[in-house]
């Protein structure tokens, strides 16, 4: 195996961080500073979905609150009890549950840590082009395209 081959297997936590804490534009990207993400599914050379381990310190929070139209996620706790926030409110999430976010459905969601643990949990979502993101709480619109998010306010103007 040459050192650019993917590894068969590793141990999740053993993962290098990703150093960009944030994709979005200030003033959005300082909200996500109790957020570490760990791309691990990067790491086995996987293009069509992407996998990260991530942890939400007190008050972090997992994104700002958007919805994908062509993209699904999917997320499962292994640790602490994040506050899952959908359109149909706020949610108490523990290890072992799981939640999934189906693309086009406009049902906007994100996960804030309130407690004083860690919170720990798998994130994985597709890599579909074209995708586009929208933030229902904020002026921020996004669109994924040729394998990169340009970020916008709501009226199509640049950040």
């Amino acid at each position: 195996m040459s050192s650019h081959d993917p590894p068969v297997a590793i141990v999740a936590t053993d993962a290098p961080t990703r150093v960009k804490r944030s994709i979005y534009p200030e003033p959005f990207a300082s909200r996500m500073d109790g957020r570490t993400k760990q791309p691990i599914g990067d790491l086995f050379g996987l293009s069509n979905f992407g996998v990260n381990l991530t942890r939400l310190a007190l008050g972090g929070t997992s994104s700002l609150r958007h919805a994908h139209s062509k993209q699904d996620e999917f997320i499962y706790i292994l640790e602490g009890q994040p506050t899952l926030h959908t359109d149909e409110g706020e949610m108490l999430l523990v290890p072992g549950m799981c939640a999934g976010f189906k693309a086009g459905t406009g049902n906007a969601h994100r996960l804030v840590n309130n407690t004083t643990s860690d919170v720990v949990y798998l994130e994985v979502g597709d890599r579909t082009a074209e995708d586009e993101v929208t933030y229902p709480d904020d002026d921020i619109h996004a669109q994924f395209v040729n394998g990169v998010w340009i970020f916008t306010h709501k009226n199509g103007t640049s950040y």
